[in-house]
């Protein structure tokens, strides 16, 4: 089986519901299955404050599930253009995987949340992207042949499954119809490709 990593980080649950998306995006595909993963919160302090297990919610992410998935799905909210500090910092301990190819060749994707329109959408899909091409890893978008890209009023981008919170608290967590089903594509999209090349090798 091909396992496809969904390794996000989100605040107020709207990136945990686009990642359960593409989670089930992903397992719809056959030979592939999802594992969701997530990271603990940068503390402001000198020293770790988090506990070694989340109290709820996936499990914390570690190196080793990296080195060991087949695929790699990204989500993180947008703060100012750009990914969320907590999973810059988990990126940013990946340089042994780097120096010995550990993500070379493996497929990859992203997808973001916000809270307003014009909130960088877009700009922290590409900026999520640079870590994974320094790791050599093949990036996989979604097409305007897709419905939903063309229907959609909210989230929904061609470098990534994306969501706009209407409003702040629990209602800017429900995911418009086109989300989901972009979301969802998202995980299809690199599951199928992450089989595809798993196949491949000898």
């Amino acid at each position: 089986m091909a396992e496809i990593l969904v390794l996000y980080y989100s605040r107020h649950g709207a990136t945990a519901e686009l990642a359960r998306q593409v989670a089930r995006g992903a397992e719809s595909v056959t030979g592939a299955r999802a594992r969701l993963r997530t990271v603990p919160a940068v503390s402001p302090t000198t020293v770790a404050a988090e506990p070694s297990v989340p109290a709820e919610g996936a499990p914390y992410a570690t190196h080793d599930d990296l080195r060991s998935c087949d695929g790699l799905v990204l989500g993180s909210p947008t703060r100012f253009g750009n990914m969320a500090a907590p999973l810059k910092y988990f990126l940013d301990g990946t340089s042994s995987l780097w120096l010995n190819g550990g993500l070379d060749r493996k497929p990859a994707g992203v997808f973001t949340s916000t809270g307003s329109m014009h909130g960088g959408q877009e700009s922290t899909l590409l900026t999520m992207m640079v870590p994974l091409l320094h790791h050599g890893m093949y990036l996989v978008g979604l097409p305007f042949t897709a419905e939903g890209m063309n229907r959609t009023r909210t989230g929904g981008t061609p470098y990534g499954a994306s969501h706009l919170a209407s409003k702040p608290g629990p209602d800017g967590t429900r995911l418009s119809v086109d989300e989901r089903e972009l979301a969802r594509l998202l995980g299809r999209r690199v599951a199928e490709l992450a089989v595809a090349v798993r196949a491949s090798r000898p």
